[in-house]
């Protein structure tokens, strides 16, 4: 019979995963597919990220924190070249790989044992629980969201009607 504790901790894992699939990557998937190839990889400033870099990023990062560090992957991500990167893949194909990491995280995710969000391992050099993980790794995607979300109103001068109250 399952614990209060382990309920919330399952709770937690599946929420995590339908608002990464569901909500946050349907509204990068719509930003990207509204933008042109150009507009992707545009930045105002050197100093800038542009929309691809942050796809890019949150596709290295999901899978640092999530596939490797909490699903026990090798971690191969090479961070630095998620922000040089100038467009040596298309928006297409940045994109397709950020669908499959959220994809193969949020399967993570759901196979994960809630006792795993208390268990201390380290990512990226830092030692967190496994709810300090996922939890950062949603709250990141969500930032990261929405500077693609402003990134795509500015140069596509859209209104995205995410929500139509």
């Amino acid at each position: 019979m399952e614990s209060n504790g382990e309920r919330i901790g399952r709770a937690f894992l599946d929420h995590a995963a339908v608002h990464l699939e569901q909500d946050l990557m349907p509204k990068i998937r719509s930003c990207v597919e509204l933008l042109q190839e150009k507009d992707v990889w545009w930045r105002e400033a050197e100093v800038e990220n542009s929309v691809g870099n942050l796809v890019l990023h949150l596709a290295g990062n999901v899978r640092q924190w999530i596939i490797s560090g909490m699903g026990g992957a090798p971690d191969v991500r090479e961070r630095p070249k998620e922000f040089s990167d100038r467009g040596s893949v298309t928006k297409d194909e940045a994109l397709t790989r950020l669908e499959r990491t959220v994809s193969e995280a949020a399967a993570v995710l759901r196979s994960l044992n809630p006792e795993e969000l208390l268990k201390d391992r380290v990512i990226q050099g830092f030692q967190r629980t496994g709810l300090q993980a996922v939890f950062h790794v949603v709250e990141h995607f969500g930032y990261h969201t929405g500077q693609i979300v402003f990134v795509t109103k500015h140069r596509s001068k859209t209104d995205l009607k995410f929500y139509n109250l």
